[in-house]
């Protein structure tokens, strides 16, 4: 941004909403932009989780104003957009609610996931370090807590575990003196971080509902956001289970409950919502049902990275495939690139949902929880260490790297200043067969300022404050020009170290038709034109080599779409096969890149030859005399306006996907 904007203004410039229409983005999510972190005293401590620790309905001055949000949200209608804000429904940080539930004041203990321990008991309790207002329990004492009936215990995993920092999901406060004269010392639930205590969406107060909601109803109906994201949402109920066995705290009904909630009253107001859900597809499937409109893709997410990684989409197929069987289809999820979070590899649906299910897998069989073990090793030793020193892993959730330099990690790039113009070259190449995957298949497509600039890594050293906690994270969240600021009118004070752009600013990338930001518009104009994004999976068949990827979709015209991709640095070739290709019918290059058409033969197949790291997205039109009735020919470009959120009816874009419920 500029030194006379605020973060909000720098979004609300309408050159960049200009980019944008250029690039065929419809959509920006903020990320949280509301006061995070903590209160001790009367000093606010800053967030501990990227402002994901919410404290008040206030807009950070570090961003902006509330003025600046709804300018934001103008400039986004004016050039036919829509912003998406955010909520936290299962935590805040430890700001004003929690330091009066410390204190017992009214029903704010009902916020929390809290209870206070007697003193006769203290002795179970661990001590307060000097300089800390709460100690993580250690599994011992987080079981002989259970065991004398005042917490449940411990949880189905540790979110963010790391020796010495977070062995357990429970932390102790120091002793607090209530507004009643009682000293207290309260144990509280975290999922997440020690400063993000968990909301109590069964407690008979409703004090944690009514504070979500509140939230929810003032970005949509004040701030003047059209969708919202809501953030870690499929933790929002726990449960005591049998003697000896974890609580139930991931899948759980009330979470499913809650979250229909939530969303019904988005939709209520005129908005729509999608969720971060890293449950098991089994779970997506279940709270999707009337819960938010759509979910993040976590079934192909570290999947895709895996076929890169290793030049084999096996494992990718057998996740589609699984969706496809379990009832998650693509048109209901937000398949995205990078985001502000790590690569994440925790891969749940395999090590704890189906841990003990076989699935095939390099020509025998194995158990979901090896299966998960086996890909993230395979992740973590080739994007990270020597091979990719840039790369850090993130506790044991992840790996934290932009798109780029895992890219440069996966083409054997150890040092970020010695990337050559072959390998930009070839950088670009991988990056945009990443976005074809995630945009020609039926959903939404999310994409970051990252990706759009080719943003790498930046030096750990730069940022150590930040990550000595272990929250590594940071490394992939460096400052990005998209516009272009002249050094001496850019804002440098309070910021990130800015990470090194390969691509460089939108404007200049615009103006330049081999860049990566116009050849992704070209996808995208594709995509639009096509109405891939309407489409449903027909198949994920067989492929004749192993870096290959085929996707098989039926478009809204009743004409069908194949995706056809190269996940190699080698050429390929062969022959695409499914039962749903119909003999006779005419195969075209939607890119227009081919001379003529190929023809599917009597079985159900075509050859196909492609290059390193090339992708095919095809138009397969039905033989003379089978042709679906009405107009199926190519769709011509279309203009549909966003709807007032005073005026409820859902768009047809991309930004937004119906379906029956």
């Amino acid at each position: 941004t500029r030194k006379d904007q605020t973060y909000l203004l720098g979004l609300a410039d309408p050159r960049l909403w200009e980019c944008f229409a250029a690039v065929g983005i419809e959509a920006v999510h903020t990320g949280p932009i509301k006061r995070a972190g903590g209160i001790r005293g009367w000093t606010q401590t800053p967030s501990v989780d990227g402002h994901f620790d919410r404290i008040s309905l206030q807009v950070d001055p570090l961003f902006g104003s509330e003025d600046d949000f709804r300018a934001l949200c103008a400039t986004a209608d004016e050039h036919g957009g829509v912003i998406i804000d955010d909520i936290v429904p299962g935590h805040t940080g430890k700001g004003a609610d929690f330091r009066l539930a410390e204190m017992g004041h009214a029903d704010y203990p009902g916020v929390y996931h809290m209870v206070s321990i007697p003193p006769e008991n203290w002795h179970l309790l661990p001590e307060v370090p000097p300089g800390r207002d709460s100690a993580n329990l250690t599994a011992e004492c987080e079981d002989s807590l259970q065991r004398a009936g005042y917490i449940i215990g411990r949880l189905q995993r540790v979110i963010f575990f790391e020796d010495g920092v977070k062995e357990t999901n429970w932390s102790v406060t120091r002793p607090v003196e209530g507004v009643d004269g009682v000293v207290r010392r309260w144990v509280y639930l975290h999922y997440f971080k020690e400063g993000q205590p968990s909301i109590n969406w069964l407690d008979p107060s409703c004090a944690g509902m009514r504070l979500v909601i509140g939230d929810a109803l003032h970005a949509l109906a004040d701030l003047g956001s059209g969708g919202l994201r809501l953030d870690a949402n499929g933790f929002l109920g726990v449960e005591k289970s049998a003697e000896g066995r974890p609580a139930w705290s991931e899948g759980h009904p009330l979470s499913e409950a809650a979250n229909q909630l939530i969303a019904s009253m988005v939709r209520k107001m005129g908005g729509f919502s999608f969720q971060e859900l890293n449950l098991t597809i089994d779970d997506i499937h279940t709270m999707s049902e009337a819960g938010a409109d759509l979910s993040y893709d976590f079934v192909s997410r570290p999947a895709y990275h895996h076929a890169l990684v290793m030049r084999d989409t096996e494992f990718l197929r057998l996740t589609l495939r699984l969706a496809r069987a379990i009832g998650v289809a693509p048109v209901s999820l937000v398949h995205g690139l990078q985001n502000h979070d790590e690569l994440t590899h925790e891969l749940v649906h395999f090590a704890a949902g189906h841990a003990d299910d076989e699935f095939p897998f390099r020509g025998g069989r194995i158990r979901g929880s090896e299966l998960a073990v086996l890909i993230r090793g395979e992740l973590v030793s080739n994007l990270t260490g020597e091979p990719a020193p840039y790369n850090r892993t993130f506790t044991t959730n992840g790996i934290a790297c932009t798109t780029t330099s895992m890219i440069t990690a996966v083409l054997g790039v150890r040092d970020l200043d010695e990337i050559s113009d072959g390998d930009l070259e070839r950088v670009k190449r991988a990056h945009l067969l990443l976005a074809m995957f995630n945009a020609l298949q039926p959903g939404v497509f999310a994409l970051s300022g990252w990706d759009l600039t080719g943003t790498l890594t930046i030096d750990a050293t730069s940022v150590s404050d930040l990550i000595r906690d272990g929250d590594t994270r940071w490394i992939n969240r460096g400052t990005h020009d998209l516009l272009g600021v002249p050094d001496e009118e850019r804002k440098l004070v309070g910021l990130l170290p800015p990470g090194r752009s390969l691509y460089g600013t939108l404007p200049d990338q615009l103006q330049d038709p081999s860049s990566f930001a116009s050849q992704l518009a070209e996808i995208i104009e594709v995509r639009r034109r096509y109405e891939i994004h309407l489409g449903e999976q027909l198949d994920v068949p067989d492929v004749p080599h192993r870096a290959m990827l085929v996707l098989l979709h039926e478009l809204p015209s009743g004409q069908q779409h194949v995706l056809a991709l190269n996940f190699s640095d080698e050429d390929i070739s062969g022959t695409v096969r499914s039962d749903s290709l119909a003999p006779h019918s005419a195969v075209s290059d939607m890119f227009e890149g081919w001379d003529g058409e190929t023809t599917v033969d009597d079985l159900n197949s075509f050859h196909l030859t492609l290059g390193p790291y090339q992708g095919f997205s095809l138009l397969v039109k039905p033989p003379p005399g089978e042709e679906p009735t009405g107009d199926t020919v190519e769709p011509e470009p279309t203009s549909v306006p966003l709807p007032a959120i005073t005026n409820f009816e859902p768009p047809t874009q991309s930004h937004w996907i119906p379906r029956p419920r």
